[in-house]
């Protein structure tokens, strides 16, 4: 039995991915929410130091999250959250190839 997730640290707002990370995803036999759900959980993927004390903070603060992680086959996909509006929401998680960004 797996250990129970540790729970979201931020809400994730509207989610948008373009199709061709949505396919580099589907041609690496993992799933999206695979991605999404360490992303919430605060598991960067394979930012620096610095870049993961940045998302801590922002976590905190309200201000713009990434991470990068790699699919099973090496595709890199970056998942970005936009920075809090002016009600404290997170409005917006967008799912790409850094090709595409």
């Amino acid at each position: 039995m797996n250990p129970p997730l540790p729970e979201p640290l931020f809400e994730l707002g509207q989610l948008k991915a373009t199709p061709l990370v949505l396919q580099a995803i589907n041609d690496s036999g993992q799933d999206i929410s695979d991605f999404l759900n360490r992303h919430v959980r605060g598991d960067w993927g394979t930012l620096s130091e610095v870049d993961r004390f940045n998302n801590d903070e922002a976590v905190a603060t309200g201000d713009r999250i990434y991470s990068v992680y790699r699919t099973g086959n090496g595709t890199k996909i970056w998942i970005i959250t936009e920075p809090e509006n002016e009600s404290g929401e997170r409005f917006l998680t967008t799912v790409v190839l850094p090709s595409e960004y």
